[in-house]
């Protein structure tokens, strides 16, 4: 495994020594690739495709949360007061700071994902439901990913827990429209339609983060058939398969 491994970093190291030799035919390719080549991470060098967009899906995922735990603080003022923080922007720290350390919010005890939405999405619930909701929709996010933000070769996603985890957004906003508080108010106000218009920005930034969960799950399911497509290439045209 250890010298498989140190291959594919040879061979890595090599194409880049490569991309950056043939810069030099074409100043205006080459500018592009100089450009493309010192913008890039050193961990980029240990993530193959699918890694990397996964680790894009997981960053625009969360920034998506973030941007709608704003637009429900906005119109649910009362939720961050109720945790006694100063200002909603302390509210969303804590928040931040609980999905991506993999930190328990105390509004929630010690539930996290399925647990915690369902929670926060009960009546019997009487705390800052914004954070809460956020967060258990970003550690469900998190548990779907193997725990992870950052993926790299030797990590494995399951497309099914990723699937399942679009169904459960879809499933939490349906929910969070629908149900109401004892007192018969919404849980929290959020799409709205009016005499006076319409908002639906969090339907489309929820169907945002769906649809990116969708296109990896598909991406994922892809990469799976094509190890299991190579290996049956291997059986049909003879060819023995490496063991160290």
């Amino acid at each position: 495994m250890a010298c498989v491994f140190r291959f594919a970093t040879f061979r890595v190291a090599c194409a880049c020594l490569l991309m950056l030799t043939a810069s030099a035919c074409s100043q205006q390719q080459g500018h592009d690739i100089a450009t493309q080549f010192s913008n890039g991470k050193p961990d980029e060098f240990f993530q193959t495709s699918v890694d990397r967009m996964a680790t894009l899906t997981m960053h625009d995922n969360l920034q998506s949360l973030y941007l709608l735990m704003n637009k429900l603080y906005l119109r649910n003022p009362a939720e961050w007061r109720k945790s006694g923080f100063l200002s909603p922007a302390i509210a969303e720290q804590q928040v931040r700071q609980a999905i991506e350390q993999q930190q328990p919010l105390p509004t929630l005890g010690n539930r996290r994902d399925l647990a915690a939405l369902s929670y926060a999405l009960s009546p019997e619930f009487l705390g800052d439901r914004v954070g809460a909701f956020i967060y258990a929709i970003g550690s469900m996010l998190v548990t779907a990913h193997g725990n992870r933000l950052q993926f790299y070769m030797t990590d494995s996603l399951n497309p099914q827990f990723i699937s399942n985890a679009a169904r459960n957004i879809e499933k939490a906003t349906w929910m969070l429209s629908q149900r109401q508080t004892r007192e018969g108010q919404p849980l929290l106000f959020s799409n709205e339609i009016s005499e006076e218009g319409s908002n639906l920005s969090f339907a489309t930034e929820f169907g945002k983060i769906v649809a990116r969960l969708e296109l990896l799950t598909q991406m994922l399911d892809e990469r799976y058939r094509r190890i299991g497509l190579n290996y049956a290439q291997s059986l049909l045209f003879m060819n023995f398969l490496p063991v160290q």
